[in-house]
């Protein structure tokens, strides 16, 4: 069965990349700050592309990008992910944390076309190691529904721990590096090492 719900694309950019010790959005690998590289490249797979951020950001975002403020209703990554479901809730999300400087578009296109729309969300997993990608992933509505009331219930903020206890699909990607978060000086360093740069 095809699904009639659309796939808009999300770039989450309004954490605080405290880990890093500055913005992950605004980390250049690919000659532009991080999260528009993101959006550029959701853009070419996905109806509409928005970036979530906080509401102190949105003065320093260009209006060539449409945006989605976090609402400040849940912690951690779900506070995007859910603000973006609560603005447009009858569509599926094909999510991108901005520490992922390895994701290319042949990933993307990998990950739509592996899309389980009889599952609730499609994830990308290491198949050496395969828990899901939360934040590289197509979360179809339902998931996010069940996701508010999974919090609600005091289950914890965690996406991953919903999706490993939820009937989701794993995709794994042809190439398992693009799967690489960057969260630290030292993985920055690991990214650019990988990139040639």
């Amino acid at each position: 069965m095809i699904s009639n719900v659309k796939l808009y694309g999300l770039v989450l950019s309004g954490g605080k990349s405290t880990r890093m010790g500055n913005d992950k959005g605004l980390i250049t690998y690919h000659q532009l700050p991080q999260r528009e590289h993101l959006y550029q490249l959701l853009s070419k797979v996905c109806e509409r592309t928005f970036l979530s951020i906080r509401s102190d950001q949105e003065e320093e975002i260009s209006q060539d990008f449409e945006t989605i403020i976090d609402q400040d209703e849940y912690r951690g990554p779900y506070n995007g992910l859910l603000s973006a479901h609560a603005a447009y809730p009858e569509v599926a999300w094909l999510v991108l944390a901005c520490d992922l400087p390895l994701i290319d578009i042949k990933a993307l296109q990998e990950l739509v076309a592996g899309r389980n729309t009889q599952k609730i969300a499609s994830a990308f997993a290491n198949v050496d190691d395969p828990l899901p990608e939360p934040l590289c992933a197509i979360w179809e509505p339902e998931s996010l529904e069940q996701s508010i009331a999974y919090l609600n219930n005091g289950n914890g903020s965690c996406p991953r721990k919903f999706l490993i206890n939820t009937d989701i699909h794993l995709v794994f990607p042809r190439n398992k590096e693009v799967l690489l978060n960057a969260n630290s000086k030292e993985d920055y360093s690991q990214a650019l090492q990988k990139l040639g740069l």
